[in-house]
């Protein structure tokens, strides 16, 4: 039987992407967020627009979107509760969110040049997709609060351990990419880690971690 539970969050499992921008003083900014989606060489970005990142991409028209695996996510949980703006709006703070200007060494991640754009890549992540930026529009309704990014990937690095030999495609059972489901994390169909940003936006969950 169904029921309509009238519900908030509908993260029903997307894969967790840290983008990497440039701030106005050339700065590197890093970004977990996980409203995202695929089709050919073309990707779609939703993001809030108090983000560091939307106001990066509004000006640069650049990133690099950086996939981590399971494995990493107490590098992404270590940056989800943090923001690359210095003016903190009151709900952030009210959910745990401080201002970080390095994010890369919070999450103790490593800048790696890109080879077409200006961010740089997460030389830990073994996905890295350097992007421009096609299209934007208001996203969210009549009171819009976030903006839709179409970027375009110019170029995708991936590790050579994940692609399968002699072809142009990425080994499904190598790769286990970390999932954000309903503002946990996942791996492998398990949660992996306890999750800052379930803990920060009162999620009512009760689960089990498994070790990874």
């Amino acid at each position: 039987m169904h029921v309509v539970p009238g519900l908030k969050v509908l993260y029903f499992g997307t894969p967790v992407v840290l983008i990497s921008s440039l701030n106005e003083d050339g700065t590197a900014n890093l970004m977990p967020m996980s409203s995202v989606w695929w089709l050919g060489q073309s990707c779609m970005l939703g993001l809030g627009d108090n983000a560091q990142t939307t106001a990066n991409l509004l000006r640069d028209g650049e990133c690099v979107l950086n996939l981590p695996s399971s494995a990493m996510v107490d590098a992404v949980d270590r940056i989800a509760l943090t923001t690359g703006k210095p003016a903190v709006p009151d709900y952030k703070v009210k959910q745990g969110y401080r201002y970080e200007p390095d994010k890369f060494s919070v999450g103790q991640l490593t800048e790696q040049a890109s080879d077409l754009v200006r961010a740089p890549r997460v030389a830990e992540c073994p996905v890295q997709l350097e992007c421009r930026v096609v299209s934007t529009r208001p996203f969210g309704g009549p009171a819009s609060h976030a903006t839709a990014f179409e970027v375009e990937v110019l170029r995708a690095h991936v590790e050579e351990e994940l692609v399968i030999p002699g072809t142009h495609y990425v080994d499904p059972l190598r790769w286990d990419p970390l999932i954000m489901k309903f503002c946990e994390f996942f791996g492998g169909g398990d949660n992996v880690h306890p999750s800052r940003l379930a803990e920060g936006w009162n999620m009512p969950h009760q689960l089990r971690t498994a070790a990874v």
